[in-house]
């Protein structure tokens, strides 16, 4: 199942939030931040323990103060005008994160908008890269149920993803 609301990733009460992550997993700005204040200093720590993280993959770690058993952090590609693999990257970040719910065991996963912050990527095509990323992962694992929101933080950002869905962008 695939829903979409408006709110701040880090009071999502479910199994697990992605974190749109610089690839030192280091916390920034943006979400990367909010997710580093809200969890705590252990959260550094450990992301201090597993090191570099390259552009479109992830790796997870506990949640501390979050209401979530676990961070997958995803690092996504900035955006560079699109010839330089930005949207293969992208799906990458997406794909890789749903595999590793699956592996977690995970039942509930929160997206924030992945590189469209300080990385630039447009926001239409970043939403319709996650959500036939997302459609894919579930046409090839219909044996697992999995509920997927897209946590957007500005309404404008909501209704790209309601029009997406609801035009059923394949």
């Amino acid at each position: 199942m695939i829903n979409v609301s408006i709110g701040n990733i880090t009071i999502f009460e479910g199994d697990c939030i992605v974190n749109a992550a610089n690839a030192a997993l280091c916390g920034s700005g943006g979400v990367d931040g909010a997710i580093h204040r809200v969890a705590g200093s252990q959260l550094l720590a450990e992301c201090r323990q597993l090191g570099h993280c390259p552009s479109g993959e992830v790796r997870f770690t506990n949640a501390y103060n979050l209401k979530v058993k676990y961070i997958i952090h995803a690092v996504g590609p900035v955006w560079y005008g699109g010839n330089k693999g930005e949207k293969e990257c992208l799906k990458s970040c997406y794909l890789n994160s749903l595999n590793l719910c699956k592996r977690l065991d995970i039942n509930s996963v929160a997206f924030p908008n992945i590189s469209c912050g300080a990385y630039r990527f447009p926001h239409e095509l970043a939403a319709k890269i996650a959500i036939k990323s997302v459609k894919s992962w579930f046409s090839a694992n219909s044996d697992y149920l999995l509920d997927v929101h897209f946590v957007c933080f500005e309404k404008k950002h909501k209704y790209i993803y309601d029009k997406l869905l609801k035009d059923d962008v394949n």
